[in-house]
């Protein structure tokens, strides 16, 4: 594999970095610095987060992927990565629409009608309508096929009623990607169907959960009758199994795909290096960090490869996932053990190492042993589809 960049990529990320060093200081000039971390300071930064994203959306950087009738750019999956590099090298702010953009999209892309992808793109793309994803309930835990939520036809309407729970962002969302069971007397992945849920329809109630880190991301979300129009089914009725499989393929990878997780990883070195005086036991977990890192790029731009040749995403983004989510709790171990009884405090306090951002991840950074499937799903995934195991 050669790593390197040809001529148009070479030139696409001279492009790239030649807006991000015109656009990123003006857009600093008006928001905090801290706005590079939305996950530190979330009810603060969202509103400036949101401005940065439209702000590359009138730039054309904002779904470049997409084919160019929906708006985007129809850019290489390479050009994808080298945006994403550059990005979090420059310190940008994240996207704020990141359901929307990495897994409803491509939902309509390959299940929606002509006019469910003229209606709900566009301002996916721009962020004016923020989507949430409507898939896990108490009940079930990670056995997503057990639903209980239930659509009922009546007419031209579903009537939905249940609860979906770790629900992230519905307390700013405008709409919900929801999977609810539409077949009386269906289980598991039958008789599912996929909705496209007005957030603000009479009959919905949203409570956040209250998390580690004293945030509320994630909500728990009611549906009581809540009525949705039959035009806003995705796919096939009584088939939403196979648009979920297509959400979580591309969910997986969005999380795992972190190929960048080397520029945090460069975070805890600095840290290590302005501490100084590390311990060879702590020097090895370094090492044994970096390492992680490195084979996590090299994996994910081996999936890169395949996918080039036309091979679909598939149960490898399990494998990134996990990967990822280990190597990420391993960052964070290594900077708390590194800060000692300093890893504890917080951004409000004045002796907080870097404005309390390791205190934060070291408790942040469990989430993503759920997020996405947990990783005891992922060892299923990968034991079944990928090794063969016995079941």
């Amino acid at each position: 594999m050669d790593l390197a960049d040809s001529p148009a990529e070479a030139t696409f990320r001279a492009e790239l970095r030649a807006w991000l060093a015109a656009h990123l200081p003006a857009h600093r000039a008006v928001h905090p610095a801290s706005d590079d971390e939305l996950t530190l300071h979330p009810d603060r930064s969202f509103d400036a987060c949101r401005a940065w994203h439209q702000r590359m959306y009138a730039g054309g950087w904002v779904g470049l992927r997409w084919p160019r009738e929906f708006g985007g750019r129809g850019a290489t999956l390479v050009e994808q990565l080298i945006f994403a590099e550059e990005l979090i090298a420059a310190g940008a702010p994240p996207g704020v629409n990141t359901i929307g953009l990495g897994m409803v999209a491509p939902a309509l892309m390959v299940h929606g009608t002509p006019a469910q992808k003229q209606r709900w793109l566009k301002p996916i793309l721009s962020a004016d309508e923020i989507w949430c994803q409507g898939f896990s309930e108490p009940d079930a835990g990670s056995d997503l096929a057990n639903q209980s939520t239930r659509a009922v036809l009546d007419g031209n309407h579903f009537v939905v009623t249940g609860q979906k729970v770790w629900t992230s962002n519905a307390h700013r969302s405008d709409y919900c990607l929801l999977l609810a069971r539409s077949e009386p007397g269906s289980t598991r992945h039958a008789g599912l169907s996929c909705l496209l849920v007005d957030m603000g329809a009479p009959g919905i109630t949203i409570r956040p959960l209250r998390q580690l880190t004293g945030d509320s991301e994630f909500n728990e979300v009611f549906f009581d009758g809540v009525q949705v129009p039959r035009a806003s089914l995705v796919g096939t009725l009584h088939r939403g199994w196979e648009v979920a499989v297509t959400i979580l393929m591309y969910e997986r990878q969005s999380i795992g795909g972190m190929v960048n997780l080397h520029f945090y990883i460069d975070r805890v070195l600095a840290l290590a290096r302005r501490q100084g005086g590390a311990d060879p036991v702590a020097r090895q977990r370094l090492a044994e960090l970096v390492i992680a890192g490195r084979v996590l790029r090299l994996t994910n731009l081996r999936y890169l490869t395949r996918e080039l040749n036309g091979q679909p995403v598939g149960a490898e983004g399990s494998v990134l996932k996990l990967t990822f989510t280990e190597a990420y709790k391993q960052m964070a171990e290594i900077a708390a053990a590194m800060l000692g009884p300093y890893a504890q405090l917080w951004g409000d306090q004045p002796r907080a190492p870097e404005d309390g951002r390791w205190a934060f991840q070291s408790l942040f950074a469990h989430r993503f042993g759920i997020a996405g499937g947990t990783d005891q799903i992922q060892r299923n995934i990968i034991g079944d589809r990928l090794l063969g195991l016995p079941r």
